[in-house]
């Protein structure tokens, strides 16, 4: 095949597949699948105001569409409900503290695009229980919500340890909740993330210790509808790009001035050399619409989960590579 004649062939195809952001454009506004309420991820407040570090991956995406992080309409999704709302098209993206695994990827249709939150399950108790470890949690009572990895992990390792346990679950994180904070079962197992989050809504906080095990690995990310490429592209580079501003040192203060930088990565980073944006679909511009209206990866984290938030989560395996974590953008070139 010549050069010409496979680049026609990688026209035709991106044509086909620009399905989603074409409706997206056409509609006005992003619609992303959303929690119904986890502190620090996704939450509306009393004014359905939303917040949260998922939330802000959408409204990256939307500040890179639409050039405004506000055309974005939250759905709130169940753990039970999210993947049936991104197949059925209910909405166009799903960014809900969702464990990227081999079953999911490969048999609902769908397709994990990045990790935003590298994360693994723990356990919640009470002090007053004296209880150090979870390998002293042998004959517990363990609530766990229905339709998430949490299930499968949480027998997995009480069988891997020969331990009994007696598992109390319920349809929703609320119902879960509140329930351990009720007092209807000894433990409370989620993402540790998750645990940061749902202690604050006990009655008293205070009275509630997180063991130290993690005992999973749970790579949390955004997914999208099998057969769209380039809607795929757009939502793995919005991420890339939050990540690449952050190790460049491009913040949302500074994004303005940086504009006038002279390093080559910046540059191709916020458009003022290249035509990287027309590979995805958008201005040239989409990355420094990113920061200048949301921010970089470093910044979302802190004033959601980080040391600016309620939550108080260090960065951990969430650091940038060069810093000991986990987090890596492929280059803009």
């Amino acid at each position: 095949m010549t050069v010409a004649a496979g680049a026609a062939l990688a026209m035709s195809a991106s044509a086909v597949s620009a399905q989603t952001l074409n409706q997206v454009k056409q509609r006005g506004v992003l619609q992303c699948g959303s929690n119904t309420g986890l502190a620090g991820f996704g939450q509306p407040d009393a004014q359905g105001n939303w917040t949260g570090l998922d939330v802000d991956f959408c409204r990256a995406v939307a500040a890179a569409i639409f050039n405004d992080p506000a055309k974005v309409k939250f759905v709130p999704l169940s753990a039970k409900d999210r993947f049936t709302a991104l197949q059925s098209g209910e909405v166009d993206l799903l960014v809900r503290n969702t464990t990227w695994t081999m079953s999911r990827d490969t048999s609902l249709g769908l397709e994990f695009a990045v990790v935003n939150y590298y994360d693994g399950q723990g356990f919640m108790v009470r002090k007053k229980l004296n209880v150090k470890s979870a390998m002293d949690l042998s004959g517990a009572s363990v609530c766990s919500q229905q339709g998430t990895t949490n299930e499968l992990n949480l027998a997995d390792f009480f069988r891997a340890n020969k331990l009994k346990y007696e598992p109390v679950i319920f349809a929703t994180s609320d119902e879960t909740i509140k329930a351990y904070d009720a007092g209807r079962c000894d433990v409370f197992t989620t993402d540790a993330s998750g645990l940061f989050a749902e202690r604050l809504k006990l009655t008293s906080p205070d009275d509630h210790m997180i063991l130290p095990e993690i005992i999973s690995k749970e790579p949390l990310g955004p997914s999208v509808r099998q057969g769209d490429p380039q809607w795929n592209d757009l939502i793995k580079w919005t991420h890339f790009a939050m990540l690449n501003a952050e190790e460049l040192g491009v913040t949302k203060a500074n994004v303005d001035e940086q504009l006038k930088s002279a390093n080559p990565e910046i540059k191709r980073l916020l458009g003022t050399e290249g035509k990287f944006g027309e590979m995805l679909g958008l201005t040239d511009d989409w990355a420094y619409r990113i920061i200048k209206h949301v921010g970089n990866y470093g910044e979302v984290f802190e004033r959601n989960v980080g040391q600016g938030s309620r939550l108080k989560i260090a960065r951990g395996v969430n650091a940038l590579w060069n810093k000991g974590g986990l987090q890596y953008a492929p280059p803009i070139r």
